[in-house]
């Protein structure tokens, strides 16, 4: 599989950047990008093997996402078709209920998002181009089932919002990651379920849950 964690430095997210995933879990649209932080001992790849994830927490919901990679040290004046050379398929896990008690006492979500395996990303491929990508399904089948779909152009904050507003507020450097959001469709994920990732049709990654209990 291509991906090295070698290369990869800081990882990036956006919540809420699809108007009916937002609607789905109850929560207002928001105006400005909702950007947070994933660590990078978070991560682990959907290289057909089986991932551990924790059964004493609660519901843990899956979230298909693309996932954009800086390709170089972002300067004033760079434009996203610029500094993305590659892409992949992640996806960003969650401790629902975690999250839903953390986010009800104000505090922050890391518990939820940062548990080992919460960060799954497929191989890295070529990065079409932004407008290219617009027209450009992404899917992800549970149990043969498709249970997200989605095209980057149903986006609320578009792919150089996102990279724009990161690069103000945190500056970006290569190997960074962007996580740019979730469609409609998320769920939990259940002992033995099988996951696939597809981007235009083709299989870019899979793995088997296993639950702890």
């Amino acid at each position: 599989m291509n991906h090295s964690i070698e290369s990869i430095r800081d990882i990036y997210c956006v919540g809420r950047n699809y108007a009916k995933h937002a609607e789905e879990l109850g929560n207002d649209i928001p105006d400005e990008p909702l950007l947070f932080s994933k660590p990078l001992s978070s991560l682990a790849f959907a290289d057909g093997n089986e991932l551990t994830f924790p059964g004493s927490k609660g519901e843990v919901h899956y979230e298909l996402e693309l996932v954009l990679k800086i390709g170089k040290d972002v300067e004033e004046g760079d434009l996203l078709d610029d500094i993305v050379t590659e892409m992949a398929l992640g996806i960003d896990l969650t401790l629902r209920d975690i999250q839903a008690q953390l986010k009800k006492k104000g505090h922050p979500w890391l518990r939820a998002k940062g548990f080992r395996n919460a960060t799954i990303l497929s191989e890295f491929f070529p990065f079409p181009g932004e407008n290219e990508l617009k027209q450009i399904p992404f899917s992800l089948v549970k149990q043969g089932e498709t249970v997200q779909k989605g095209y980057s152009e149903q986006m609320i904050f578009s792919c150089s919002k996102l990279l724009e507003e990161c690069q103000r507020e945190f500056g970006l450097k290569k190997g960074d990651l962007l996580f740019t959001g979730t469609p409609e469709g998320v769920g939990p994920i259940q002992n033995k379920d099988e996951f696939q990732m597809y981007f235009a049709g083709d299989l870019k990654g899979q793995f088997l849950v296993k639950i702890e209990s």
